[in-house]
């Protein structure tokens, strides 16, 4: 892959959030929010650690964004009772009409993303994005030893 197509790639990813960050700010829900509860909608009951893979982030700060949610009633901890030490994360009623909204907010900017590009391309797209993604998450192949690591043997 070229390095501008890789730049395209992120670039896209880049100013595509940021548009959806912009309408979701006007429901009052930032960025972290907003993808806390997107993660939570597609796995209820997730705990913390699993949370924080998911949204590729530190244990510790999905600790901090959950407590946000949780005081605004948008999420609450359910001890699990497989591990008493662990806490599954379960949406809260009120999560529910955000979501939706955000959904609608999503929708449009995906309109307004895919505009011009008609219902086979955007077919096209989503099958070769599909097809990309897959190829990303198979397992890496183990790296060959760097010279550096060679040489310290």
């Amino acid at each position: 892959m070229s390095d501008s197509l890789a730049i395209l790639i992120g670039d896209t990813s880049r100013l595509l959030r940021r548009r959806f960050d912009a309408r979701a700010r006007s429901l009052g829900v930032s960025r972290a929010q907003w993808q806390v509860l997107f993660a939570l909608s597609r796995n209820e009951g997730i705990n913390q650690a699993g949370l924080a893979e998911a949204l590729d982030v530190e244990t510790i700060t999905v600790g901090r964004m959950v407590d946000r949610l949780a005081d605004a009633g948008f999420v609450e901890r359910r001890a699990d009772p497989a591990d008493r030490r662990a806490w599954r994360l379960h949406l809260m009623p009120r999560a529910h009409p955000v979501l939706e909204e955000l959904r609608r907010v999503g929708d449009s900017v995906m309109q307004e993303t895919l505009a011009g590009l008609g219902p086979d391309g955007e077919a096209e797209l989503t099958e070769l994005l599909t097809r990309v993604r897959s190829n990303l998450q198979q397992r890496e192949p183990a790296a060959p030893p760097t010279s550096l690591a060679a040489g310290a043997r």
